[in-house]
C-alpha cells in the first residue's frame, strides 16, 4: 500500500503566529546543536524583534501540513546589505533582482523544508541567495542538493562570517516576441 503524500501550504505569518515561530526557531536551534553546530543562533540570536519586523514587512512565512505549522522562514526581497560585498568568490548573477531566504527552521523529524520553501520562492523570483554558518552542515548539504552554488563568504552586520550561496533559474524565452 502506498503512503499518501501530504500537501504543504505556505502562508504569510501573522503577529499571532509569533509564539509558534519562536518555537520553530528553538527546534531549529536544537537541530543545529544535535548536528554539532554550537555557534549559530546563540545568545538570544535571532532576536524576537527581527521576527516581529519580518511579520510587519510581510516577509515572514509559515509552512503548514494538514493545517498545522511545521516550519517558518523569511523571504526577503534584495538587495540585502550584507550581500553587497562577497569575498573569496563572486555571485553567479548580479544584474537581476533577487530574493533571500533567512531564518529557516522546522519541527523535529520534518524533512524537505528547504525544498518546500524553494518551490514557493521560485514562483516569485528567478534568483535566490542564501547564507549559512560554516558549521551548519545539514543546511550546506541541502543547498547543494537543491541546486545552489557556493559563491563565497559574506559578513553579517555584527561581523560574523557566513557562507553564501545562489541559485539562478534560466529566464523563460518569451514566445510572444514579434517575428
Amino acid at each position: 500500500m502506498r503512503e499518501m503524500k501530504t500537501t504543504r501550504q505556505i502562508r504569510h505569518a501573522r503577529m499571532e503566529d509569533l509564539p509558534v515561530i519562536l518555537e520553530l526557531i528553538e527546534c531549529g536551534r536544537q537541530k543545529m546543536r544535535e548536528s554539532g553546530n554550537m555557534d549559530q543562533w546563540t545568545n538570544g540570536d535571532p532576536a524576537t524583534s527581527l521576527f516581529e519586523n519580518d511579520i510587519r514587512l510581510g516577509n515572514s512565512y509559515i509552512i503548514e501540513e494538514e493545517g498545522q505549522p511545521i516550519a517558518t522562514f523569511a523571504f526577503v526581497p534584495g538587495p540585502d546589505p550584507t550581500y553587497l560585498k562577497i569575498y573569496e568568490g563572486k555571485w553567479l548573477e548580479t544584474e537581476s533582482p533577487y530574493y533571500v531566504i533567512h531564518r529557516l527552521a522546522s519541527k523535529p523529524h520534518v524533512h524537505h523544508i528547504l525544498a518546500s520553501a524553494l518551490q514557493f520562492a521560485f514562483t516569485q523570483t528567478n534568483s535566490l541567495r542564501i547564507d549559512t554558518h560554516r558549521k551548519n552542515t545539514p543546511m550546506r548539504h541541502a543547498l547543494l542538493k537543491n541546486g545552489f552554488s557556493y559563491c563565497g563568504i559574506i559578513f553579517l552586520e555584527n561581523g560574523a562570517e557566513r557562507l553564501a550561496y545562489q541559485k539562478v533559474l534560466k529566464q523563460k524565452i518569451d514566445d510572444t516576441e514579434p517575428v
